[in-house]
Order: C-alpha cells, then structure tokens, then sequence
C-alpha cells in the first residue's frame, strides 16, 4: 500500500509538471495576454466553474442522499477549478489548446483565491488556508506553466520537447489511474455498491453541460471549456479535504470522483474529436459566446 501511495503521489507530480510544460511551450505568451483581454469572456469563464458548478454541486446533493463525508467530498470537487487533465483531454479532443491554456491561467489563480470563501459556504465550519491550497498548485502547476511559456516565447527551439513532454504525461497519466485504483480498490467497491459515485457521475456530466452551454459557437472552443469545466481540480480538492477535514472518507470521495471524471471525460474527448472539434484555423479568443 505504501508504495502504491508514493507512485500516486509521484504520478502526479510528474503528470502536471509535464503537461504544464508543455502546454506553456506549444502557447506564445502575446497570444495567452490577448485572449485575457476580454474581460467578458473570462467573467464567463469563472461564473461557470466558481458560481454554477458549485450551485450544481448542492442540487446533486441535494438529490441523491450521501453520507456527510461523502456529501463534503462532491462539494470540495465541485469548488475547485483548473486541471492539468483539461491539456491532456484537449489534445484528446483535438480542441484549441491555446483556449484550455488561457482557462488554466484564469482558473487556477482563481481556486486559490476564491476556495477559501467558498469552501466555508458549502460546507459550514470548515476552515480552508489559501496558502495550503496555493502552494501545490504553484510548484506543480503555475510555475511550469510559466517556465514553458517564458521558454516557448523565448526560446523557440524548446518547443521540440513536447512530444517527448506528452510521452511522459500519458505515463505518469497511466501509473496514477492504476496506483489510485488499485489502493483504495476495497473502498471504492463500497461506494459502488452504496451508489454513491451516481452522485459524482450528476456532477461531472452537468458541470460538463455548464462549459458545453458557455462556450459559444466555435466547436473546438466549446469543446475545450466542456472538458475544462467538467475537469475540476482535484489536487486543490485534495488538499483541502487533508487539511481541513479528519475524516478519510471526504478524501476518498474525491479520489473517488477523480475516477468518475477520466471514465466519463476521456470518452467525451473521443466523441468530441469524431464530431469536429478541432481548431479550424487560428487559436480562439476567450469568448463569452458568438462565434467562439
């Protein structure tokens, strides 16, 4: 079980790094700033995933019957925004990568910032610590994110890690699906038995419904805020559940839901490639609506 636990731990790290990387080094920084721009677009944006995610996260639980920490666990998911997994799920897509991107630059300060008010509001009496929340997300996933942006503006030729980037990432990806299922097999069989992980499938699918329904006209943008939204954060989650709640069992329903996420949103990825949503031409704006 130990070292299970280590390789999923490792995975991670090895998972966001190199997605961040690479997402950074295949994004010119003049045009991540130029989608930043529309302040529209990205009111949009945090509205969806700060706003309606979290208000859907209490109607689901309000719908399906949970145990507290279980109940405490969706909620956590459902206030934590920006993944590394929304890159990965892109490229799946062959959505506009540059738009997931810009939402990662929009998202992630964001968790840090709004978590802990929100947190607080789904769950009374929970204490959450922004700098617990911010300290991961910046070492694992800000920081590269910076450093292949920076290097691809710069350093042009840098760009030509990136398949070997990607290569790592689909492994780190793999090792951290089979270590997390394979040391909380036991307990997950128990939430599927309880039914307790219908709750988190509502969540994912509706969430994915919000992005889908925000993202405009452009297939490819459409596509890219459906996974990114439906893609919560399930590192900043995590931390807070470790943190801020003793129960094991808050944290097991979000490595739960974590589960629920890649099984419904990887072949959401595939259906969205087979029905045109590729870029068409030049990156998409962050938009609000139109076309795109």
């Amino acid at each position: 079980m130990g070292f299970l636990t280590a390789l999923g731990e490792t995975a991670v790290v090895a998972f966001s790094v190199s997605s961040m990387l690479s997402a950074g080094l295949a994004n010119p920084l003049r045009e991540l700033l130029g989608r930043l721009r529309n302040v529209r677009g990205v009111l949009r944006v945090l509205a969806a995933n700060f706003v309606a995610v979290p208000l859907l996260g209490l109607l689901v639980v309000r719908l399906v019957p949970l145990e507290p920490p279980a109940e405490t666990g969706l909620l956590l998911v459902a206030a934590a925004a920006g993944a590394p997994f929304q890159v990965k799920l892109t490229e799946l897509a062959e959505g506009d990568l540059g738009f997931s991107t810009t939402l990662l630059v929009v998202l992630l300060p964001a968790t840090v910032v709004l978590m802990p008010a929100t947190v607080p509001l789904l769950t009374p009496g929970a204490e959450v610590s922004a700098g617990a929340v911010a300290l991961p997300l910046l070492l694992t996933m800000l920081l590269p994110l910076a450093v292949g942006l920076l290097a691809g503006t710069w350093r042009p030729r840098w760009r030509r890690l990136r398949p070997l980037l990607g290569r790592i990432s689909t492994v780190a990806l793999l090792a951290l699906v089979a270590a997390t299922v394979l040391a909380n097999l036991r307990a997950l069989l128990g939430l599927v038995v309880e039914g307790t992980l219908l709750a988190s499938l509502l969540l994912v699918v509706g969430a994915f419904a919000v992005g889908y329904a925000t993202g405009g006209l452009r297939p490819d943008v459409r596509s890219a805020l459906a996974l990114g939204t439906a893609q919560r954060n399930i590192v900043a989650a995590t931390v807070v559940a470790t943190q801020s709640f003793g129960d094991p069992r808050v944290t097991l329903m979000v490595v739960a839901t974590s589960l629920v996420t890649l099984a419904v949103l990887f072949p959401a990825a595939a259906v969205l490639r087979r029905t045109g949503s590729r870029v068409p031409g030049p990156r998409g704006r962050l938009r609000g609506g139109g076309s795109g």
